[in-house]
């Protein structure tokens, strides 16, 4: 599959890992890496769950993740919409920005932090 390896690396996971994760074999998880075997339909929404992406995106047919896309939408809004403070100061546009690219890191290093435990 064209993304799946990128998307294991990203993880700083061995395929081992995440095949023991997804109830595979070692070997049937390369294979789906490699392009030698093509999972069926269950095993691909399974494989797009696993990595919060779309199955367009695993199969090659998105050429962006759609990770931005689960990104706590309530939080983007608030810092969109309404009037945030901080320490007494109202924060600028650039300021928001910051603070949501902060609030996104965490976000997905706790949830990559979850899937290796």
């Amino acid at each position: 599959m064209l993304n799946l390896k990128q998307l294991r690396e990203q993880t700083n996971m061995t395929q081992a890992e995440i095949a023991r994760e997804l109830g595979f074999s070692r070997q049937t998880y390369s294979n789906y890496e490699a392009n030698r075997r093509q999972p069926d339909p269950e095993v691909l929404k399974k494989l797009a769950d696993y990595f919060n992406v779309s199955v367009d995106y695993l199969i090659g047919r998105e050429s962006q993740s759609q990770e931005n896309k689960k990104i706590p939408k309530d939080l983007k809004k608030i810092l969109e919409e309404e009037a945030v403070t901080l320490n007494g100061r109202l924060l600028s546009d650039a300021d928001k920005e910051k603070m949501f690219r902060i609030v996104e890191a965490a976000f997905y290093e706790a949830k990559a932090m979850n899937k290796r435990k």
